[in-house]
């Protein structure tokens, strides 16, 4: 006679490990009650024992998220961020060591105020440029492999660019390395939130964004430890090598070196490998950091498989057809990330970052660009903003000996974003991002209204100082916003 189900479940589990193992009713049971769904499932389940559940769970394939938490926050993380802070603070260097030479290299370029005007924008037309190139690359080949070339580019053709006799190909070989800058300033941000735990990403980003201030002090106590130093000129062919264009050259070894370090013992992204399809490779990386952050531990890493995502990033190369068929398909397809931008929940997203990022691009860098020339027209006397119209004559007008003071004065006023880095660290997962920029932009423009009314340098040093100090909370909120409000394979195009 068939025996319940229940009198089943009654016998294996009185039973002891080794005859657990035996179905004890299978003299009792019919061939279909032992091909049944419910007695293999019954029997599986009653069987299991801790040791086995532990290690189903460890052959459990896991999320990103899972696999991240599990390697742990610690001395990885802590080298992550001083290799990809000095990254980050190599590109401030590039970019505000245009303004620390104007006041002496404008005499031995014979620049005008609409060169010199040309020449700090020059860098950012390459920004634009390179940053949507090498987006693109970074979310189809890799960040690692595009942080390497974009800061070989910025610090070759930046050092390339103090060898440049005439204007015009200063102005070339600037614009050139403005392209490389514009690669590794959004890379960085995406390469280095990849790897950060889900409570600790919005800190560390905002950690990451203190080299920034590192960046613009290095870049204004080089200028003044180097430019005033007159003795520091000599001939080279038929150039006259002096010391702002030393000067130049000392503000590529950042960037060069960066991709040197990067290149020889930086990883890939985890997550860029596995929305790529590499589980082993993501696999290897979250061993690495596991490692690192657990040394000196007997604990083992315990995950052996990832959930990587079913629709893979297809990567469409067509080799058919003629030359202009395939220029056509690449350029679909370079076009393909911004449309997508531009589409559903992530258009209002993209209109509003875009609004905001030109309008604090164009106040805080039209104003950083031009601090050292304002001050040294408040030196002269006057306001600043008085002085811009006034018509200057580069005939009877000297650069040397170079006023040191110019130097100090932006020195001063880098250093003054620390107060707002500290404060950003510290609130930036307690506030929230969005509440720091709007703060940040409401108190940054009110300060701007100031200006017009300086008319001594020591007013001038006060109001910039300001400024500096309070908008940097907001560039280090839109880092942290940027990262987190857009997908993985759109993170380093937007």
């Amino acid at each position: 006679m068939k025996q319940p189900a229940m009198s089943r479940h009654i016998h294996i589990e009185a039973s002891g490990d080794d005859a657990a193992r035996v179905p004890l009713l299978t003299s009792h049971l019919e061939l279909a009650s032992l091909d049944s769904d419910e007695g293999e499932v019954i029997f599986e389940r009653r069987i299991g024992d801790n040791a086995n559940d532990v290690q189903r769970s460890t052959q459990r394939k896991r999320t990103y998220e899972e696999a991240v938490e599990e390697a742990g926050f610690g001395l990885f993380h802590g080298l992550l961020l001083v290799v990809c802070g000095w990254a980050n603070a190599s590109d401030a260097v590039e970019i505000l060591c245009v303004s620390f030479l104007l006041p002496t290299a404008r005499c031995d370029l014979h620049l005008s105020s609409s060169d010199m005007g040309l020449l700090t924008a020059n860098i950012f037309l390459g920004m634009m440029i390179g940053g949507y190139m090498w987006g693109y690359l970074a979310d189809q080949r890799g960040r690692q492999k595009v942080l390497v070339m974009s800061l070989t580019v910025n610090g070759v053709f930046g050092a390339l660019a103090s060898f440049a006799p005439r204007f015009w190909l200063f102005l070339l070989l600037r614009f050139i390395s403005g392209v490389g800058v514009g690669g590794s300033i959004p890379v960085i941000f995406s390469y280095f939130s990849e790897f950060q735990p889900r409570l600790k990403r919005g800190a560390m980003i905002s950690a990451l964004a203190t080299f920034w201030m590192a960046g613009n002090i290095l870049a204004a106590g080089l200028a003044w430890l180097v430019i005033p130093r007159t003795w520091v000129r000599f001939s080279l062919g038929g150039l006259d090598f002096q010391s702002w264009r030393l000067f130049v050259v000392l503000c590529s070894v950042p960037s060069l070196t960066s991709a040197l370090i990067f290149s020889l013992a930086m990883p890939e992204s985890p997550r860029f490998l596995m929305e790529a399809g590499r589980e082993i490779e993501a696999l290897r990386v979250f061993c690495r950091m596991f490692a690192i952050n657990h040394r000196g531990s007997l604990k083992t890493f315990s995950i052996c498989g990832l959930h990587i995502p079913s629709e893979k990033k297809e990567r469409e190369t067509r080799r058919g057809g003629t030359h202009t068929q395939r220029f056509v398909n690449l350029l679909k397809q370079c076009l393909a990330p911004i449309r997508q931008l531009f589409v559903g929940e992530l258009a209002s997203r993209s209109v509003c970052l875009v609004i905001i990022f030109y309008c604090i691009s164009f106040g805080y860098y039209g104003l950083w660009m031009w601090f050292p020339e304002l001050f040294k027209r408040a030196e002269d006397g006057g306001s600043p903003c008085a002085n811009v119209s006034r018509l200057q004559s580069h005939d009877n007008q000297s650069c040397y000996p170079v006023k040191t003071a110019v130097y100090m004065e932006g020195f001063v006023t880098a250093a003054s974003n620390l107060p707002g880095n500290i404060f950003t660290v510290l609130l930036m997962d307690v506030i929230g991002g969005k509440a720091l920029l709007c703060c940040s932009l409401l108190l940054s423009s009110v300060s701007v209204f100031l200006i017009y009314e300086v008319k001594t340098k020591a007013q001038s040093l006060l109001i910039s100082c300001v400024f500096s100090g309070v908008s940097v909370v907001a560039w280090n909120s839109l880092d942290v916003l940027g990262t987190e409000l857009y997908p993985t394979q759109l993170r380093c195009e937007c």
